[in-house]
């Protein structure tokens, strides 16, 4: 199974419709953000260097089958997946190991433009199994759990992390922070919330414009305390 991957770009969007269409399938309607958010990230990814944005799309014989997206934040020389999904009837065949390395090496190339060795780290969230609705929701959270793993990724335990609303309101949504090392490097709690700091900067302000009241609340619960400004 050969599967050509392209990056979709502000100058290059071929396969943008049918990948919503995909991210529209494999996420859950409470869990998705507004397609302009996509179109957002695109139109600023270069604006911001060398903080990067990468969109890859998966084509096998020239169907649209897996996706990936993810920010790398220079900040803090780490690599931030976004969303990671594949064709439902394409499942079960490394689709999604194979999208998360393509994107992981797009995201580890971003650092060496950045003048650094390698990237020191990957991190994405995930939802916690205690809010599953339904065994059927509990299953998927323990497959995702169980993939993420086999790949790499830890769950952080030092915080309890917070994604801010992706659909209005104030409240954040409690959920896992997970992250997969390079070479050993170790983290402390202090290189954690500079990360989340990173993230909440660059992704849910730059990109999704929410409002800093809202970011600034999220993060004092976790008891980081710089704040994001206007």
């Amino acid at each position: 199974m050969t599967i050509v991957w392209e990056e979709i770009t502000k100058n290059h969007m071929l396969h943008i419709e049918k990948v919503l269409e995909l991210y529209d399938m494999a996420f859950l309607k409470d869990i998705r953000e507004p397609h302009h958010i996509f179109y957002n990230a695109l139109d600023k990814a270069e604006q911001n260097l060398p903080n990067r944005f990468r969109f890859l799309v998966g084509l096998m014989e020239g169907k649209l089958v897996s996706f990936a997206t993810g920010h790398y934040l220079a900040e803090v020389n780490c690599g931030f997946i976004v969303y990671l999904g594949t064709d439902q009837h394409e499942r079960g065949k490394g689709l999604g190991s194979q999208a998360l390395g393509i994107i992981e090496e797009y995201l580890n190339q971003d650092a060496l433009l950045a003048g650094n060795d390698s990237i020191r780290a990957f991190v994405l969230e995930t939802e916690k199994l205690e809010w599953a609705n339904s065994e059927e929701e509990r299953e998927a959270c323990l497959k995702r759990d169980n993939f993420y793993r086999k790949n790499g990724y830890k769950a952080y335990k030092g915080i309890e992390y917070m994604q801010p609303p992706l659909n209005g309101g104030n409240e954040g949504i409690p959920l896992k922070l997970n992250i997969k090392k390079r070479h050993q490097t170790n983290f402390s709690r202090d290189e954690v919330q500079r990360l989340i700091y990173a993230m909440y900067d660059q992704k849910y302000h730059l990109v999704n414009e929410i409002p800093t009241m809202v970011l600034n609340d999220c993060l004092k619960g976790m008891s980081i305390l710089k704040a994001i400004n206007i």
